[in-house]
Formats: structure tokens, sequence, C-alpha cells
């Protein structure tokens, strides 16, 4: 007998014959612990989450996803999905679940003359990246090339290019997806637009997105982008300039503030290694002349240790931050929101960056607004239009005994700077201790997520996520 955990909790036998029948239809296959995909389909980026799935279904097609999530409701059995695999909170696998794993199916085809791309749910943004450059196109993703297009698109979406074209979700045009019926449907703003609504924002809650489709957007192959990098010590000044910079900013200048110590990096002097520092991470996409005049006042501030930006190729820039976000490594993360950054949260932030639990922790301030900020609301289940500012914590560390000290920081920081935020919060970046933040996320669209999600998915089968529970 295979034993699975079922959606009540309880670990319960399974035929091994409806097994075999199940992994005699698929085209992937139904793997068990001991094969090395069951151990690759369980392996997340972050390393804290260690967890064995009962079995591990490795899905190569939209018959898969559908035969998998038949059998899940069938028996009644929790199932997790799991497509890049870069959550942080690591709702991709669960104890002893049925894990549906959608790394396998990472196609992406561009349409040139449509200005679009179809995607599969496996695909990383380096894949999107690399297929749509070879046109000089782009979509707005992330900042991380082996982040999964899935999550980071069911959550929101946003990078380098959002302040100019949107999040993520705003270029989404339709996604077919199995629902918890194992009924295949078309969702977009003609049809089934309710569930496209849902799907922009609300997560994996609604059903398991076999393909995505999405505007794409002509900007060459070079943007104007690099760091800046300056002593922590000079961080008050620069900080209250770069509110001043940010707000008069074009749509097409992105410009993220990072604070840490100072990694081994080829451009800067030795001394520095290991040194808090502040640096400005700038990006302008269009014309690279017009992108000096943006940039000259950020680059007029200060004394900077160092200043790289220079015309780079995009999908350079695009992983120019990986290094720093390889897998294996423990990973927890706390974000807020923010309309403004005040002096009083400056000094707060500050003053954490003095306490720093680990070299490779940092909190970085992402400044977005542009075309994300004109978006409605209740346009996309993702609600937070207003905020000119996401700030992650992003603590980061190598052994489990820096568990403690790296969490403990994290969490405090996030308290304190929980009066200047708005209350909302890029679901993304949320760990999985924060199911009761979930309704303060989507805020004024959450009654209408449970509706819609009592309509798609009323008995809850997919709740291994930021769970949206089904309106009575």
């Amino acid at each position: 007998m295979t034993m699975l955990k079922s959606l009540q909790g309880t670990i319960q036998p399974v035929d091994e014959d409806a097994v075999a029948a199940l992994a005699s239809g698929l085209r992937g296959g139904v793997f068990t612990d001991g094969s090395a995909e069951y151990d690759e389909g369980r392996t997340l980026w972050n390393a804290m989450v260690d967890r064995k799935p009962g079995v591990v279904i490795r899905a190569k097609g939209t018959s898969d996803v559908q035969k998998a999530v038949n059998f899940a409701r069938e028996n009644g059995l929790l199932i997790a999905v799991r497509s890049g695999g870069h959550q942080i909170a690591g709702h991709a696998v669960a104890e002893g679940a049925l894990l549906l794993d959608l790394s396998h199916m990472n196609s992406v085809r561009v349409n040139r003359a449509e200005k679009t791309v179809r995607v599969e749910p496996g695909a990383s943004l380096g894949d999107i990246d690399r297929e749509t450059q070879v046109h000089g196109l782009a979509l707005p993703v992330g900042i991380n090339s082996t982040t999964g297009i899935a999550g980071l698109t069911l959550g929101g979406g946003f990078g380098w290019l959002t302040r100019k074209y949107g999040m993520t979700i705003d270029n989404l045009i339709s996604v077919d997806i199995v629902t918890a019926d194992g009924k295949i449907l078309i969702a977009s703003e003609d049809e089934n637009a309710d569930l496209f609504w849902a799907i922009r924002g609300g997560g994996g809650n609604f059903g398991i997105v076999t393909s995505f489709e999405f505007e794409v957007h002509d900007i060459g192959s070079e943007v104007l982008s690099g760091l800046i990098v300056h002593p922590i010590e000079a961080a008050p000044e620069l900080l209250q300039d770069y509110r001043k910079i940010a707000d008069t900013a074009p749509d097409e200048l992105t410009v993220w503030v990072v604070m840490r110590k100072a990694p081994p990096l080829p451009f800067l002097p030795e001394e520095w290694h290991g040194r808090p520092v502040l640096v400005f991470a700038a990006c302008y996409t269009g014309d690279l002349a017009k992108g000096e005049e943006a940039l000259a006042g950020l680059r007029a501030l200060g004394e900077p240790i160092a200043d790289v930006i220079g015309p780079t190729p995009y999908i350079g820039w695009q992983s120019a931050f990986d290094p720093l976000l390889t897998p294996g490594m423990r990973n927890y993360w706390k974000s807020h929101d923010f309309k403004g950054l005040p002096e009083e949260a400056v000094s707060t932030l500050l003053s954490a960056i003095e306490t720093l639990p680990d070299p490779n922790c940092e909190v970085f301030i992402a400044h977005v607004g542009g075309a994300m900020a004109r978006v409605p609301v209740e346009g996309t289940a993702y609600p937070e239009r207003a905020s000119h500012f996401i700030m992650n914590v992003h603590t980061r560390w190598q052994d489990p005994s820096g568990d403690a000290a790296c969490i403990g920081w994290a969490r405090e920081l996030f308290d304190e700077m929980a009066p200047y935020a708005t209350g909302s919060a890029y679901i993304n970046f949320m760990p999985d201790d924060e199911a009761d933040r979930v309704a303060g996320v989507y805020g004024a669209n959450m009654a209408k997520l449970g509706r819609i999600k009592a309509k798609y998915d009323p008995d809850n089968l997919f709740r291994v996520n930021h769970n949206i529970v089904p309106a009575a």
C-alpha cells in the first residue's frame, strides 16, 4: 500500500493498483522515495524546506495534470504543486502529500508578429528572457533568472520593467487552467473572467495553470543598468535624496536600494569586502542617451565607492543577482509595502543594518509605481497599487545553527517597520508562518476571492498555499 496524507491531515493507504493505473496513464510518471526523480521533485531553492511527499507525480503535459488532480480529488488526498520551486514559504512540497511536479513542462513559444509569448508553468524567467530577447522583446518579470514563471505570475510579479510596462499579471492575456473538478478551462478577460481576475494575484488557490499567454514589449537587447555602492555611513543623506529621485523618476527608470555587507565583487576594493554598504541598483529601459540624463542625479550623489552603471545586455542584467541567490542556502523573508519612506523608517532600517546576523543577509527596497500604480485596486486580485516601495527583509544563511538569530532579526525588523507600512504585502515574499496575514494582504478584494474560490474549488482541494478559504 502507498501511504498518502488526506485532506483531513491523516495518513491513509491508497491501493497500489490505483497508483499503478495512474502511472500507466501518464507521460511523466509516479516516483517514490529512493529514486532520483523523487529527490529532484522535492528539493526546493530554500534549504529550510526539507519535506518528504508521499509520491511525486512528474507531469509532462496538461493531460498528466488533469489525471493527477482527478486522482487527488477522488481519493481525498492532499496535493501540493511545484513549478519553479522558488517560493519562500515552500508550499511546493507538503509532508506525506501527493506532489505534482510541473518543472518539466517548460516550453516557451514567442509569436513575434503578435508580440505574445506562450509559456508552460515549469519555465524559468531565464528561459523566457532568452527566447523573447532573440526578437528584442521582453516580459516584465522578477530579478532572479532561476525563479519559476508560474509562482511569480500567480502572486503578481514585479521587477526592472514594471514601472514602464506593469506587473507580470498586467501583461497576462489568458491561461489554460485545470480546476478542482478536473476540467480544463481557458481564463481571460472574455472567458471565465472571474477566474482570470482571481488568478492575477490570488496564487494557486483556484486551479493549476498549464499554459500562460503574455503580451511582450520591444525593449531592444540593452538596458542602461548597474550598481552604485556607497558607505553605509552616508545612507541617511543619500536616502533623503533618493526619495526625491524616486518620486520624480520617469517610468523608464527603476532604482532599488540594497543594504547589506559588501560581497567580494571584483569592482569593489578589497578593503570594503564584508563592510556594510548601501547599494543603488538602477535600470533604465529605453533610449540610452535619455537614460544617462535620467540617471545623472542619482550618480551625482555623495562619493561612491564604485559606480558600474553602463549599457548592459538585458539578459545579463536579469541574471546579475543570481550568484547571490543560489539554491541550497537557508532563507527567511519578511515584507512590507510603503507609500513613502519617512525619516523615522529610514533610521529604523539603518539601525537594523548595524546588527546584520549573517554576511548573506540584506534588506532591499524595491522601487515600484509607474504603470503598476495606474491599474485600479479592483482590477486584479493583487490589490496594492498605491505603494511606491516594497521592502524585503531577506535573511540568508548556511548552517541551521543560525536559524534563531536570523529569523529573530527579520521578525524584529518587520515589527519595527510596521507603523510606516500600508498593511498589505507582496504575497510571494511571505513565509509559511503568516497564514493570519492573508486577509489583510488582499484587503477589499478578499470577499470576492472567497466567492470565486467557492465556485471553482468549493472543497478547498488546492489548500497548500497562502490559502483563501471558500466563502460559505
